[in-house]
């Protein structure tokens, strides 16, 4: 070893140069001891600082996630409510939660929930108002088309019940219709058939008049003819039968015989009949003749058609009861009797009855 570089052998000069080097080289090393320690706190808390930071972005994205999630539950919800029930109400607070939902996709779907909603119930109201028309209306074949074919687009399960309960009451009220046609029909059909066999009658009945009254006359005439022949035939013979006394019988008084002819009375089909009465007396001796001819009754002939009358009950603008009577108190009894009916009644609680009485 070089004797020169061992510090025992320095002189005073070189041991004091040599300690200033070697206090220069501590404080450098131990400076940059200390300035490496410091760098390596800041950055610890550099690190610290940031993963404090991460850490709070992920809670929030958490709670965001978490409050996201809550939200679309909430729509979901009330979109199910407002599908059962779909009232104004139930529609507005769906609406409302969907604004709250952030994920575009989720939200674009809950609002295309929401337009369906709506146009259900359009088609709804459509067609409980094309349905209630046509009842109001039950003869009106034109109706009945437009409330079956606004039913046929209720094809929402949601819709289910209400449209099989208004196919049900476009069941009856076009069974109600077709029974109220029929009956429409059979009356038409009836009363037809009853003018005719009245006005066939009224024609045989005058028919049957005038030939009674023909034959009534002809009678009459012919009565009236052999009553004349009869009463000279009897004054014929009373004269002679008085001339003969007269002749041959000195002072006697014979009284000749008496003859009486009396009329036939006769009485037309349907008719006060015509009368002849003839009497005849004769007394003998001088040949008195006495004729009286009857009197002859006329005619009277009431073959007047009969005013009948139909008591009727409407159902919806439908004549549904109706009968023909020949008064009117009877068809009056008729009416009251059926308005006042349990069937009548009960039918009145949704449906519009009228009811009256006119000549057939």
């Amino acid at each position: 070893m070089n004797k020169n570089l061992n510090p025992l052998n320095w002189t005073k000069k070189q041991q004091i140069i040599g300690g200033a080097v070697a206090i220069v080289l501590i404080g450098g090393v131990t400076t940059g001891i200390v300035n490496h320690a410091n760098h390596q706190a800041k950055v610890r808390k550099i690190e610290a600082l940031k993963n404090k930071k991460i850490k709070l972005c992920n809670d929030r994205a958490e709670k965001a996630r978490k409050l996201e999630k809550a939200n679309a539950a909430d729509s979901k919800k009330l979109l199910d409510i407002a599908e059962k029930t779909p009232t104004d109400k139930n529609i507005k607070l769906a609406e409302d939660s969907i604004l709250k939902v952030k994920n575009a996709e989720v939200k674009k779907a809950f609002d295309n929930q929401v337009v369906g909603i709506k146009n259900r119930v359009k088609l709804e109201t459509e067609a409980k108002t094309a349905v209630s028309n046509y009842q109001k209306d039950a003869m009106n074949q034109d109706k009945y088309k437009t409330a079956q074919q606004a039913v046929n687009k209720l094809t929402s399960s949601y819709s289910k019940g209400l449209k099989d309960s208004l196919n049900k009451q476009l069941a009856i009220s076009k069974k109600q219709a077709d029974d109220a046609t029929k009956a429409q029909q059979a009356k038409s059909a009836s009363d037809s058939k009853a003018k005719t066999a009245d006005t066939n009658k009224q024609q045989s009945d005058s028919t049957e008049a005038t030939n009674g009254n023909s034959n009534s006359n002809n009678a009459n005439v012919a009565s009236n003819t052999q009553n004349t022949a009869n009463n000279d035939v009897a004054s014929s013979s009373n004269s002679y039968g008085g001339g003969s006394q007269n002749n041959y019988s000195q002072g006697g008084s014979n009284t000749s015989q008496n003859n009486t002819n009396s009329g036939s009375s006769n009485q037309g089909q349907g008719d006060s009949g015509q009368n002849n009465s003839n009497t005849n007396t004769n007394t003998g001796g001088n040949g008195s003749n006495t004729n009286n001819n009857g009197s002859n009754g006329g005619n009277n002939n009431n073959n007047q058609p009969q005013t009948r009358y139909v008591g009727w009950v409407s159902v919806d603008g439908v004549r549904r009861y109706s009968q023909t009577f020949n008064t009117l108190g009877e068809a009056q009894s008729y009416v009251d009797a059926t308005v006042n009916s349990a069937e009548v009644i009960n039918l009145g609680f949704e449906h519009s009855i009228r009811y009256g009485v006119e000549p057939a």
